[in-house]
């Protein structure tokens, strides 16, 4: 009785929003998407006819592909290009988060091929990210190089307070990268970097849509000769498209970039609130779950030298979450439910990277302090004084050194490094994460990449204590492990950029909620071993170099495969790591229409190998196999000067289908905007 009290002791202050029926608008879904089809159809065959004349006011890539190569990216300690690194980079460009028919980051970054995006609610309440398989703990989450995934659960690392208006491109790498980003790059890392330098003015957006959708952002900026400075605000509400499914969502964000000489000193300070329904978020048998969060996040960062640089960051994050599990003003709420869940994560870090360039390449040593604490009603070890609403806590502090080199040829870069990795939490010694990197491009047009990296990352406090009605935490759950090889190409020109690689990665102890029965509890284990082996592949074309009348014009597709295997004893049900995405298949045409009309097309296909426990009244029943589903998204754009007026349309054929089983996802979703750039 006492854990089953403590898992529903889950609610919290409480907005109630008002709901509409998602039936209602079925009618209305319909009639539109097939509208926009044939409309957008039709402009774009109008077009060939047309296009010659309006070559001027048609769409452009600011950045032409192979520009992009020789932008400085984040894959390792070192200042490479693009072309130097020998990872799989994915870059999405400032273009690309203009055209492209999404609403948040998460939606953004969904129709990348590498990434799995398995999103809880709409427009980007509440998603998971995760990179070639890897679970969505195994993500590492940055703004601007901070890490801001989440030590109470990764489900709240994506509480971010960044607008689309504030991000310059996204970095994502594929693999582990505990190296560059830290223990918890586990599978992957994503770098959101937000604009620094972009001048005096002022962008101003307003939007509306179905299931009364509402949205407003503002940015201004200011540049002077030593210094810019940014202030954004972004709000967004609806009511929900199915029951408890209604969310408001606020971000603030201010930065200031501050230069002399060959230094630099860059401050930001950001404030994320969420108030949502949770409508199965957690556990199907209580659909009246509701979420309040909140995340203050501070950094300040310094660069100084130039032949031998110095790099100091401070940062902090604290995180507030309230978690109800019957929302004020539902019926018949049990007796034995009593107060919510409260929870307060803070994460202070220091890190410093010196780095030296010399005639041997660039060599780069430094460490990082990172200390992570909780304040819960029902996360850590008991508090022999309450604090307040919390009555248990826990606190440690990860400590991590790393050298790297990076051997810097005509044609050839070798990069070697290692992170010693200490947890006061889990071992009394240091772990050793060994990377060897390597690119070799024989012509300006082709690479050749190889790479071998070692990563690890520690259990979230939920992992290790959380303990309910539906599930049971783990003390004992060690940190995981994990190796992995990748050798691939890339080949750009002026018409086309191809890649290809293949990977293989062998995870250790890696960390999951199973269960043997539908009807157990969900339990975190550390599994034994489990193999990933897999490819990717993608091609962009800029159509303009066959038809010169569409400029800017593009078609990209990419695909990817992957097959897990399990090396453990029994059969069990797992939650997350088994749950893997086998097959995605994604094609983007964006492509200019008539006089600075333009449309964005983004399509996907997958495949999910794993299976979910279906629920049927609120009981658990069987184990349901994921189907195969398709998406379509479209935006339209109508450039007038500094205005830009845009129409979306999300799952156009209001296709039914799960990212995670028994929370379905958006129908047809349309809305519309104008935005206005003063600069």
């Amino acid at each position: 009785m006492r854990e089953k009290k403590i898992e529903i002791k889950r609610a919290f202050r409480f907005r109630r929003f008002a709901h509409k029926s998602y039936a209602a608008f079925n009618s209305m879904h319909k009639a539109v998407s097939i509208g926009v089809v044939v409309g957008a159809m039709l402009t774009f065959a109008h077009a060939t006819e047309t296009a010659a004349q309006n070559q001027s006011a048609a769409v452009h890539d600011s950045i032409p592909d192979k520009e992009l190569d020789e932008v400085i990216v984040s894959a390792s300690k070192a200042e490479l290009t693009l072309m130097q690194t020998a990872k799989l980079v994915t870059l999405i460009t400032r273009d690309e988060i203009e055209r492209q028919p999404v609403t948040s980051v998460q939606d953004l970054l969904k129709n990348v091929v590498g990434l799995d995006v398995r999103q809880r609610g709409s427009n980007g309440v509440l998603s998971g990210i995760s990179v070639r398989g890897g679970t969505f703990e195994q993500t590492a989450i940055l703004l601007n190089g901070v890490n801001l995934s989440n030590p109470q659960t990764a489900h709240y690392s994506l509480d971010l307070p960044v607008n689309l208006s504030d991000i310059e491109r996204i970095e994502i790498i594929q693999g582990p990268n505990s190296l560059v980003y830290g223990a918890g790059a586990f599978s992957g890392g994503i770098n959101i970097i937000t604009k620094k330098k972009s001048g005096t003015g002022m962008y101003l957006n307003a939007e509306g849509g179905m299931h009364q959708l509402y949205g407003a952002e503002a940015r201004g900026s200011l540049e002077g000769k030593s210094s810019s400075h940014s202030l954004s605000a972004g709000y967004k509400s609806a009511n929900g498209y199915i029951a408890n499914s209604d969310y408001k969502m606020l971000n603030a964000l201010w930065q200031s970039n501050f230069y002399v000489d060959e230094s630099k000193l860059d401050v930001q300070l950001g404030i994320n609130d969420k108030a949502y329904g949770a409508n199965t978020f957690y556990s199907p048998s209580y659909p009246a779950q509701f979420d309040d969060t909140r995340s203050i996040f501070a950094s300040i960062r310094g660069e100084s030298g130039t032949k031998l640089k110095f790099i100091p960051q401070l940062y902090w994050n604290r995180h507030y979450d309230t978690f109800h599990l019957f929302r004020e003003g539902t019926p018949d709420i049990p007796s034995w439910y009593t107060n919510p869940n409260y929870h307060r994560t803070d994460v202070f870090g220091f890190n410093l990277n010196a780095q030296y360039k010399w005639q041997a390449g660039i060599t780069n040593i430094g460490g990082e302090l990172r200390n992570e604490g909780i304040y819960s009603s029902v996360l850590g070890e008991v508090l022999s004084v309450p604090n307040g609403e919390y009555t248990y806590s826990d606190n440690r502090t990860n400590t991590s050194y790393f050298l790297e080199h990076n051997f810097l040829f005509k044609q050839f870069t070798l990069g070697l490094g290692v992170l010693a990795n200490y947890n006061t939490a889990f071992s009394d010694d240091f772990g050793f994460y060994p990377s060897i990197n390597a690119s070799w491009w024989p012509t300006g047009d082709l690479k050749i990449f190889a790479s071998w990296n070692n990563s690890t990352r520690v259990p979230t406090f939920t992992d290790l204590y959380y303990k309910g009605a539906t599930h049971k935490g783990n003390s004992d759950v060690q940190p995981e492990k994990s190796e992995a090889f990748e050798l691939g190409a890339k080949y750009s020109s002026t018409f086309i950029t191809a890649s290809v690689n293949g990977f293989y990665m062998k995870g250790k102890s890696l960390i999951d909620w199973i269960k043997e029965k539908p009807e157990d509890l969900w339990e975190s284990r550390n599994l034994t071993d489990l193999a990933k082996t897999g490819f990717e592949t993608h091609f962009s074309f800029r159509l303009q170099e066959l038809i010169p009348q569409f400029s800017g014009a593009k078609l990209a597709i990419g695909y990817r495969f992957m097959h897990q295997s399990k090396d453990v004893g029994g059969n069990f049900i797992s939650n997350y790591v088994m749950d893997y995405l086998k097959h995605k298949l994604t094609i983007g045409l964006s492509h200019p229409i008539y006089k600075g009309l333009s449309a964005d097309w983004q399509f996907r296909w997958q495949d999910r190998g794993g299976t979910y426990t279906q629920y049927i009244n609120l009981k658990a029943a069987e184990e349901i196999a994921y189907p195969a589903f398709s998406l379509l998204d479209v935006k339209l754009n109508q450039r007038v000067k500094n205005f830009n007026i845009y129409l979306k349309a999300n799952n156009l054929f209001n296709v039914s289908y799960y990212d995670l089983g028994n929370i379905p996802q958006p129908g047809c979703w349309i809305l519309g905007g104008i935005s206005v750039d003063f600069r």
